[in-house]
């Protein structure tokens, strides 16, 4: 996992908590990085998985809403940090049909050995959006937060519904949006 997500991720726990709640976690977990982050670097994304857990244990916050939480969060840092990817984006619709097009596309050029989720689209209409989440990480909530930072940034309503495709490792997750 891209060490941008564990910057930004240690970013929003001491934004939103505190700074001594970012040492906390760091010493709750074995990590074998030692919990030093480089925004270029490339860490175990069991260690994502441990720093949320151990968040979600200090802070009585539920893993699923931590993960929701930072997505939304994560989706703002990526427009600061990459304006260029969302100029040429209206709604949240446009820009999510071109993720693995356009974006995961530029993103692969900037990191080669990313290991990037997949977001297929199934549908796509004026009012309605439905694309589907696959990833050996299983970062659903992740992904949903992502989502639901999108539809906020574009600024138009969508509700926004979700539901698990298959089993054990073959689980996907179908987003459907739906503009109001």
């Amino acid at each position: 996992m891209k060490g941008v997500v564990f910057t930004e991720f240690m970013d929003m726990v001491e934004k939103q908590f505190s700074s001594d709640m970012v040492d906390d976690i760091i010493e709750d977990v074995e990590l074998p990085s030692g919990g030093a982050y480089t925004a270029v670097g490339t860490y175990p994304h069991g260690e994502m998985v441990s720093l949320v857990m151990a968040l979600s244990t200090r802070s009585g916050v539920a893993v699923p809403e931590l993960l929701r939480t930072f997505g939304e969060y994560l989706f703002t840092s990526f427009v600061k940090g990459f304006p260029t990817f969302f100029k040429d984006h209206s709604d949240a619709y446009g820009f999510l049909v071109g993720i693995e097009d356009v974006i995961h596309s530029e993103v692969r050029k900037l990191y080669p050995d990313a290991e990037l989720p997949r977001f297929d689209v199934e549908h796509h209409d004026d009012l309605r959006l439905v694309i589907v989440y696959s990833s050996v990480r299983h970062l659903e909530d992740l992904a949903e937060g992502l989502i639901l930072g999108c539809i906020k940034h574009f600024g138009r309503t969508a509700r926004l519904c979700r539901e698990t495709i298959g089993e054990g490792e073959q689980r996907r997750e179908r987003f459907l949006l739906e503009y109001s």
